[in-house]
């Protein structure tokens, strides 16, 4: 991760396909586009990828977490659990349909605390959508017996998580719909897009429908097709399905690189008795996109990051002090910063995150410590970095 770092000859003849032809748009000018149907053939890699039934794709990640909320049917008043750990488009998306972020308290996996997730439901929840924050899942049995006993949805923001498993399902195809970013930071990138999985015949047909102003896509002449609901645009371009479909083909590459380096860098840093990894349920295996472990303290931590900043190594995240990842400095989103006014529904459902603690989370991402891990390094770099960031950290203690 990132997947621009792998850049080829492979995602420039996709692209000199579409440019070839002239047809950037994903619908319609069958005749001028010679058989090239980028965003199609994306949703088909990807099913085979994901080993999952229907494939949307959309212009970013965050149109297809809205997307997925909203084709299962969440909308205005219903309230939507979620981490207070994740990027601020979960909670956007949500608040786009009207609908109330509820967040709640993280544990040791860096995700949902299934504890505080059952304390937070209500008469008006709706849905529990797990977010697998930097590569690996929350329980998701345990959210899934949760919704079963409660009759709500999950929803699986994957976002930062493709190529991770759960009991041999991909992340993203375990819930009733999940959704993925392919922004230009993420493991596989269209430069912007994302997509909307499910196996449920029902969901991707609103999804293809809703992602396109409502268009129901039936027969050839687009100006003569119906629109059985109203819609908007998240359509994705042939341009940047073109990169996504080259990207999407090397996703196993991509994943045993991520793997590689990501076990030489844990393997270091385990001999430092004080560090402690993240949690990954039974049954699941990270994408291996970043490798996060805690420290002792938060004292620990940042005197961490400082000495890996000295020995010059970079992306290494400390989410604490983080604007766009973490509750503690979403000031906007507390005070409700918006350019237009939201309903006094949303605004009352969202006051008690001006008094709301999350003590539990402040102790593991004080403590936590997220390092990006990069396919372009070669072994020597690995290694390198690996004996740097061990003797850094080892220095504290």
């Amino acid at each position: 991760m990132p997947g621009f770092e792998m850049f080829g000859d492979l995602e420039r003849q996709e692209v000199n396909d579409v440019l070839n032809t002239g047809v950037l748009m994903r619908y319609g000018f069958d005749g001028m586009r010679q058989g090239h149907w980028k965003a199609k053939e994306l949703e088909s890699e990807l099913q085979k990828q994901l080993n999952v039934k229907h494939v949307q794709v959309v212009n970013s990640g965050t149109s297809a977490v809205t997307m997925a909320l909203a084709v299962a049917g969440v909308g205005a008043g219903d309230e939507v659990i979620m981490p207070c750990f994740t990027f601020v488009a979960s909670f956007e998306a949500i608040m786009m349909l009207g609908a109330i972020p509820i967040l709640v308290d993280i544990d040791d996996t860096l995700t949902l605390d299934i504890k505080a997730v059952e304390a937070a439901i209500t008469s008006k929840t709706k849905a529990i959508m797990p977010v697998h924050m930097c590569g690996s899942m929350a329980d998701l049995d345990a959210l899934k017996a949760i919704c079963d006993e409660h009759k709500l949805l999950l929803i699986e923001d994957a976002c930062q998580a493709i190529g991770g498993t759960y009991k041999g399902k991909a992340l993203g195809t375990y819930g009733d719909v999940g959704c993925f970013s392919f922004d230009y930071v993420k493991t596989v990138t269209c430069g912007e897009g994302g997509a909307v999985v499910t196996n449920n015949d029902d969901y991707h047909k609103n999804a293809d429908h809703y992602s396109d102003h409502g268009h129901d896509h039936v027969g050839y002449d687009r100006g003569a097709e119906e629109h059985p609901f109203l819609g908007y645009n998240f359509r994705i371009s042939e341009l940047n399905a073109a990169v996504g479909l080259a990207q999407a083909r090397r996703l196993p590459e991509f994943l045993e690189i991520q793997k590689k380096n990501y076990t030489i860098l844990r393997e270091a840093l385990e001999t430092i008795p004080q560090v402690h990894f993240r949690i990954v349920p039974d049954g699941g295996e990270e994408s291996y996109a970043f490798l996060n472990f805690f420290l002792p303290d938060l004292e620990a931590a940042r005197q961490a990051m400082t000495a890996l900043k000295s020995a010059g190594i970079d992306g290494c995240f400390h989410y604490y002090d983080n604007n766009w990842h973490y509750v503690r400095k979403w000031d906007h989103l507390k005070q409700l910063k918006t350019l237009h006014p939201l309903s006094k529904e949303l605004e009352a459902g969202l006051s008690y995150l001006k008094t709301k603690s999350f003590d539990q989370s402040d102790l593991y991402i004080g403590r936590n410590i997220s390092c990006l891990i990069k396919m372009s390094w070669t072994e020597e770099q690995v290694h390198e970095r690996a004996e740097k960031m061990k003797t850094a950290i080892a220095s504290l203690f």
